[in-house]
């Protein structure tokens, strides 16, 4: 059960509507302690939805790798902390707190609404192509290196994210990602951070370090259990400016139960692009480096990754398709 911030409340009810009564006084006393907790807790960084957006998403609500959401439900860890089980998290003194699941509806990048307490459906049309590969068993390990690409050559409030990741093909809750983002975390500019969406409805992300393009990206997601073990409860992310010696990580970060069993050794998504010169210049992205091991931690070594794409259907459409090979795969736009 996902823990919540708990009040001490006593109140004397002597009718049944005294009773209401204390109850919503409590409610809002609730709300107005977890409103202090987020204020303290959460940053409300992310690019924000714009005009841009589809018909159905509010006003104030921001991008993030995993659709639109309300900015309270982006949870933002400083610098040595981390979100335990049970939606705690460990402050760098090692304290911890506990925070409640979001309640508000997220929605897909076409508007589709996510109800609130609900867990993302599979990857929409936000997703643009990806190299992946599944298991019947579990993967233990991916690591991946990319480069930063040169800057879009304007700017138009649109969003690219490029990451490999970790799902459970047959239980999707959440995915593990280090992310490289454009105009997500800084302004027209570039960003990494580890993320982990979406337990208890919140999207939780380290904290970000601004990068530079040429700069080498690695990105790594490693269990913390022992060898065989199929499912583990615990995942460590970390995506590292290798060429600046700048990393951003979210440790022992909960994986809900499930047993990732699917691995994208690299993913776009993008956001508000209204033609192909809103994508990065150079027209292809590759990860190379790329390196999946089993539940044992022993190296696959030809996993077969295939490019899968969804950008059927989407306008602009651009140079889209790839090319795989053993440890390589190369998005095109």
């Amino acid at each position: 059960m996902l823990h919540r911030i708990q009040l001490k409340t006593s109140v004397r009810a002597v009718t049944e509507n005294s009773l209401i009564r204390a109850s919503t006084c409590n409610a809002i006393v609730r709300v107005a302690i977890l409103s202090l907790f987020l204020a303290s807790t959460l940053v409300f960084a992310q690019a924000p939805a714009g005009l841009n957006r589809p018909a159905g998403v509010p006003e104030g609500y921001v991008i993030t790798p995993f659709g639109y959401f309300h900015p309270s439900c982006v949870l933002r860890l400083a610098e040595g902390e981390n979100l335990l089980a049970g939606l705690v998290v460990q402050h760098a003194d090692g304290t911890s707190e506990n925070v409640t699941p979001c309640y508000y509806p997220h929605f897909t990048a076409s508007g589709e609404t996510i109800a609130a307490g609900v867990m993302p459906p599979t990857i929409s049309h936000s997703w643009i192509e990806a190299g992946d590969a599944t298991t019947t068993t579990s993967y233990g390990e991916l690591t991946a290196t990319w480069t930063v690409p040169p800057a879009p050559t304007v700017n138009n409030s649109q969003t690219v994210y490029l990451f490999p990741g970790l799902e459970d093909i047959d239980d999707i809750v959440s995915i593990i990602q280090p992310v490289l983002g454009w105009n997500a975390d800084f302004s027209a500019g570039w960003g990494i951070a580890s993320w982990n969406c979406c337990p208890g409805g919140i999207t939780v992300e380290s904290t970000p370090v601004r990068v530079k393009a040429g700069n080498k990206i690695l990105g790594t997601m490693k269990d913390s259990c022992s060898a065989g073990t199929l499912s583990c409860s615990t995942w460590n992310v970390t995506t590292e400016d290798v060429t600046a010696g700048k990393s951003t990580k979210l440790t022992n970060t909960p994986s809900e139960g499930q047993t990732f069993n699917w691995a994208f050794a690299g993913a776009l998504e993008v956001y508000n692009i209204a033609k192909c010169t809103d994508y990065p210049k150079g027209g292809s992205i590759t990860f190379s480096s790329v390196s999946l091991y089993d539940d044992r931690f022993d190296p696959i070594s030809n996993p077969g990754w295939s490019i899968v794409s969804w950008a059927a259907g989407l306008k602009p459409q651009c140079s889209y398709g790839g090319q795989v090979a053993a440890t390589q795969v190369t998005l095109d736009y």
